[in-house]
């Protein structure tokens, strides 16, 4: 499921290769990637660092699956060991991304975090993170994850991001609205709650097409048991509607008092924002949207030429300039392949691109975004 965010820095990185993310909080470990760099130049130092582990690399975040462990029939929860750099200080609701080599093409999404920081940091468990995946008709890589990635997998891997985290401490009184897989960084919330011995008084309404389609249904009813502060109210939408967030009263009568984090469908998050903002009450709302803003208009593509590499391929409208270098084997610098870090941008030679999310076209020496920019015509990257 693809993020889309309000907020997004635009402070341009002037980068050939995306900083390694935890560098500060392991100086050693740097200083021998730096070393390990610069002695087996020109050769790239994952040659040879992944001879030694495949999960240690200089130039990009790598993880390991370990387990995929069915959660309805639909969905699955990823456990992953990553590699070098990677922070396990994240934040409750946070996402990541993660990458697969799938017929040749690494194939690119975003999920949720469903793990909770403190596992990692408290060295109660191993250094895992877990993600958990439901399946789409139209997702591709989404329906490989969930019934066809073997444990042992080397994915690579984006680093933790996202604004839809729990602080902490954590307010007095939650209420967790989700429906579908929108229950995946609360998840995450509601795991950190529970090692922080937080859970004061939390009301949590989620909605599933079934009881059967519930993620994390034994886990939920087992919290709900043991917790007194945190109580679960299921709708099973299939027989009981879609929640009606006008009567809000009804099921939550002290809804304006809470802070409320909500994720699911399109319709339910703005209905809530509707309805928050109504009663006065918008700045306790904290949102978080799955869907992808609608894409540009399709242009006409063209042959992307790599000057420095000395490739060429040609690329549709729809097929972003990173995706295109990587298929014609081109080493192209990554990092939250999103168009929120900056550490994909290179200088646009001849021709023209277009920016997939909003259509404006990029002249020569510009430049531009690989990852959230198309051919528009022949062009020619400095890469």
């Amino acid at each position: 499921m693809s993020k889309q965010y309000a907020h997004i820095t635009a402070n341009v990185v002037a980068t050939k290769r995306p900083v390694v993310a935890g560098a500060e909080r392991h100086p050693g470990w740097h200083a021998l990637r730096k070393l390990a760099s610069r002695i087996t130049t020109p050769l790239l130092p994952d040659d040879y660092l992944h001879l030694a582990n495949p999960l240690w690399s200089a130039r990009e975040l790598r993880g390991r699956i370990l387990e995929v462990r069915r959660e309805t029939e639909d969905s699955a929860t990823l456990v992953i060991k990553p590699g070098w750099g990677f922070s396990f200080d994240y934040q409750p609701g946070q996402y990541i991304g993660i990458g697969l080599l799938v017929d040749g093409r690494w194939r690119w999404r975003s999920y949720s975090l469903t793990s909770s920081p403190a596992t990692a940091a408290s060295g109660l468990s191993p250094r895992t993170v877990t993600i958990t995946v439901k399946a789409m008709p139209e997702g591709f890589l989404s329906t490989h994850l969930v019934a066809g990635v073997a444990p042992g997998t080397v994915v690579r891997l984006a680093a933790p991001r996202g604004n839809f985290v729990l602080p902490d401490p954590a307010p007095p009184s939650i209420l967790f609205l989700t429906a579908g897989s929108g229950i995946t960084p609360v998840m995450s919330m509601l795991r950190t709650l529970l090692r922080r011995n937080q859970i004061g008084d939390v009301m949590h309404l989620h909605s599933a097409p079934t009881e059967s389609d519930v993620m994390f249904r034994a886990e939920l009813a087992a919290l709900a048991a043991d917790q007194p502060g945190y109580r679960l109210r299921l709708r099973e939408t299939r027989t009981q509607g879609r929640l009606d967030l006008a009567s809000l009263d009804e099921q939550v009568p002290d809804w304006r008092e809470r802070q409320t984090w909500a994720c699911g469908p399109e319709g339910m998050l703005s209905q809530a924002e509707k309805v928050w903002s109504a009663a006065g009450v918008g700045d306790r709302l904290h949102l978080e949207r799955f869907a992808v803003s609608k894409a540009a208009p399709a242009g006409a593509g063209g042959t992307v030429t790599f000057v420095r590499s000395g490739r060429a391929v040609t690329a549709d409208a729809a097929t972003s300039l990173m995706d295109a270098g990587e298929s014609a084997g081109v080493q192209m610098p990554f990092g939250c392949r999103m168009g929120i870090c900056q550490s994909c941008v290179v200088p646009l030679v001849e021709g023209h691109v277009r920016d997939l999310r909003t259509g404006a076209e990029h002249d020569p020496g510009t430049r531009v975004q690989t990852c959230v920019s198309a051919a528009s015509g022949d062009c020619a990257l400095d890469i």
